[in-house]
C-alpha cells in the first residue's frame, strides 16, 4: 500500500553499496524508517530528498517492516544548515535528541511542529545555541521530566532569589538553600530564560540576544539536569562540545 506523509529526515544510515535507510519524523505517523534504494548514487532522484534535515512530502510503499521510499517532494531543503559546520552540529544534536526520546510510530503533531520551527530558525540564521536550549527545555515533558520552574520546589514560594537544585528537581528560593548544599547559583536572567524557554510558544520567537555568561549558566543547568534524570547519551553532544570549544577560540 502506498502512503504519503509530511516528514523531516532525522537520521540516515548507509545500507549496502548504494542504499540508505532513512528515519523520518512525520506529522501523521511519528517516527518511521524507510529504505531509499539507490539513494547514494549521485544521479538518483532520491539523493537530494534523503539529506539530513530535509523537509518534504514522502511517498513510500508501506510494509510491516521498513517501508520502501518511492519519491520525495521538497518543501524546505534546509540547505543553509548543511552549509555551516556550527549549524550542522546544533541541528544534528537536536534531531538525535528527538530520535532517542520518542518511540516509533507514535504521532505527535506538537513535536513535529517544534522540530520544524527549530530547524527553520537555524536555517534562517537565528542563534542555534539559543534554539538548542529551547528545544532541550521543551523536550523535557516528552521524556517524562517536569522540572519545577514556576515556584520554589521546596516551599512553593513564587517570590525571592532562586538557585537551581538538581536534587529537588527545579528552582529553590533563598529561604530553602540549606535543603541542597550542592545547589547551583544562577543569575536572575538565567532564572527568567529557563522559565521562558520551558513555557513559551516557539512560533513567537523574536531575536533573543543572550550574554555569554548567561548562556554558560543555562548550559550548565540543562546539562546537569539531563545527566541526572534523562538516561540519554548522545554521540552528537561530544561533537557539539568540540564545536563550542572551537567557537571560543575563533
Amino acid at each position: 500500500m502506498l502512503q504519503k506523509c509530511e516528514g523531516i529526515v532525522i537520521r540516515r544510515t548507509d545500507y549496502g553499496e548504494n542504499n540508505k535507510i532513512i528515519t523520518l519524523f512525520t506529522r501523521e505517523m511519528g517516527k518511521i524508517g524507510v529504505m531509499a534504494r539507490g539513494a547514494s548514487k549521485p544521479n538518483s532522484r532520491l539523493s537530494a530528498v534523503t539529506q539530513l534535515f530535509y523537509y518534504g512530502y514522502y511517498l513510500f510503499q508501506a510494509t510491516s517492516g521498513l517501508g520502501s521510499l518511492q519519491q520525495g517532494e521538497t518543501v524546505n531543503s534546509m540547505r543553509s544548515i548543511r552549509e555551516d559546520i556550527f549549524a550542522t552540529a546544533y541541528a544534528s544534536y537536536i534531531v538525535e535528541l528527538l530520535d532517542k526520546s520518542v518511540e516509533d510510530k507514535k504521532p505527535n503533531p506538537f513535536l513535529f511542529e517544534l522540530l520544524f520551527q527549530t530547524l527553520s530558525y537555524i536555517n534562517e540564521g537565528y542563534d542555534p545555541e539559543v534554539l538548542k536550549f529551547i528545544f532541550e527545555m521543551k523536550m523535557l515533558p516528552v521524556i517524562g521530566l517536569n522540572p519545577v520552574l514556576d515556584r520554589c520546589a521546596v516551599c512553593g514560594e513564587t517570590e525571592g532569589e532562586f538557585s537551581f537544585s538538581i536534587k529537588e528537581g527545579g528552582f529553590i528560593c533563598h529561604r530553602c538553600l540549606e535543603k541542597d548544599r550542592f545547589h547551583m547559583k544562577i543569575s536572575p536572567a538565567t532564572v527568567k530564560l529557563l522559565r521562558l524557554f520551558y513555557f513559551f510558544d516557539l512560533s513567537r520567537l523574536g531575536n533573543i540576544s543572550i550574554k555569554t555568561e548567561t548562556k554558560k549558566e543555562i548550559q550548565k543547568v540543562i546539562d546537569a539536569y539531563y545527566e541526572e534524570y534523562s538516561g540519554l547519551h548522545l554521540k552528537s553532544k561530544k561533537f557539539l562540545k568540540q564545536m563550542d570549544q572551537m567557537k571560543d577560540l575563533l
